[in-house]
């Protein structure tokens, strides 16, 4: 594990719509939802600091996101192309998900 990896926080941030990722106490990205009619989360967009790319930040952001809305019973609709790429790729227990019919642009 290296020095960076100690420093790593992600937390949800709800008054945003968001879950943070924090290298240290800078804000290095977030990957926003909103919550629809029927309770569900929908997760639009992702984004990362361009300093913080090539680190595996957003990886690790989505990942302990879902990992916390399984966790609450949450489901999530993924119309962002990283969350539904992670998705696809990652098994996350426990987790629901409504694949959205038609995909979203960022």
């Amino acid at each position: 594990m290296s020095e960076i990896d100690d420093h790593i926080t992600v937390t949800r941030n709800d008054e945003d719509r968001r879950y943070e990722i924090h290298v240290g106490d800078v804000l290095a990205g977030f990957t926003a939802f909103r919550i629809d009619s029927r309770g569900r989360l929908l997760f639009p967009h992702t984004e990362v600091d361009p300093a913080f790319r090539g680190r595996g930040i957003a990886q690790r952001l989505v990942a302990e996101a879902m990992a916390d809305v399984a966790s609450r019973g949450e489901t999530v609709v993924p119309h962002c192309t990283v969350v539904a790429r992670y998705l696809r790729e990652n098994e996350v227990p426990g987790l629901a998900i409504d694949w959205p019919k038609v995909p979203h642009p960022e």
